[in-house]
């Protein structure tokens, strides 16, 4: 079995330097490939098999960031392409990535121990030993399969770790039942009756958003306050998010520890 874990961690300087290479390293390589793709396409009616591999004689910095990262980022695109030549109607054809708009973001492979957790870091291929703020333990038996090291809207950097384990699942007799059902207006109703509210935090956050959106508005594009602005932004939008998804943890877990069966 599979099972990820998110982890906050804290890279130096010249660790955030490499990050940032390497995502804009991970978006030009999908783009590149992605768009010698279509051309070779267009003029040859035939899918273009290319690899990263084949841009680095050309373009030499991409040989500074690590390159399972750039092997992943061919995988994504592949199989976007694939699943859009079987299933044109179900999926649509791969989009280039956007600098802006798409998420920070990159994965590598555990190979031969280049991936490991201990005395609270987290070693990843060329970038070394980073800070991770590890918030839970990890089993012995867990193996390091890949990790995804990502950066938010407000600046903040992340690693969820896939891990890879042998589960067995021991036999309980059911004592307690409860049953949930679809409420339009509550998060749902039980067979109890009781219907837990939805906490409306974006609601409650509305005022105090709306004016930090408006200065931000107002803001010439590209300034440095117009930056800092946009951050406090995000760190809004982020508190509203993290709100949600604590609610919705801390709601089926209330539940998994009263009942034995859910229905």
């Amino acid at each position: 079995m599979n099972k990820a874990y998110k982890f906050r961690i804290y890279p130096n300087e010249t660790q955030r330097i490499l990050f940032a290479k390497t995502f804009g390293c991970v978006r030009f390589i999908y783009n590149k490939m992605l768009g010698d793709k279509i051309e070779y396409y267009n003029q040859t009616k035939e899918k273009l098999n290319n690899t990263p591999a084949q841009y680095k004689a050309e373009f030499e910095w991409l040989k500074e960031v690590d390159s399972l990262a750039l092997a992943n980022a061919q995988m994504n695109l592949q199989k976007a392409y694939n699943n859009f030549f079987s299933n044109p109607k179900k999926y649509g054809f791969p989009k280039f990535k956007s600098k802006h708009k798409s998420q920070k973001s990159y994965t590598t492979n555990n190979q031969k121990g280049s991936v490991k957790i201990e005395n609270g870091y987290i070693q990843l291929p060329k970038t070394g030993l980073v800070k991770i703020k590890q918030h839970r333990n990890i089993p012995d038996d867990y193996k390091i399969k890949s990790v995804t090291v990502s950066q938010n809207a407000s600046g903040k950097y992340f690693a969820s770790v896939l891990f890879e384990y042998e589960e067995e699942i021991a036999e309980k007799e059911l004592e307690s039942f409860i049953g949930l059902d679809f409420s339009m207006h509550e998060l749902y109703i039980d067979s109890n009756g009781n219907c837990p509210e939805f906490p409306k935090y974006y609601r409650l956050s509305e005022k105090k958003l709306k004016k930090e959106q408006r200065k931000l508005s107002k803001m010439v594009k590209g300034s440095i306050n117009r930056e800092k602005q946009r951050v406090r932004v995000a760190k809004l939008h982020e508190k509203i998010a993290n709100q949600r998804k604590d609610f919705l943890h801390k709601q089926p877990r209330q539940i998994a520890n009263v009942y034995d069966c859910v229905y």
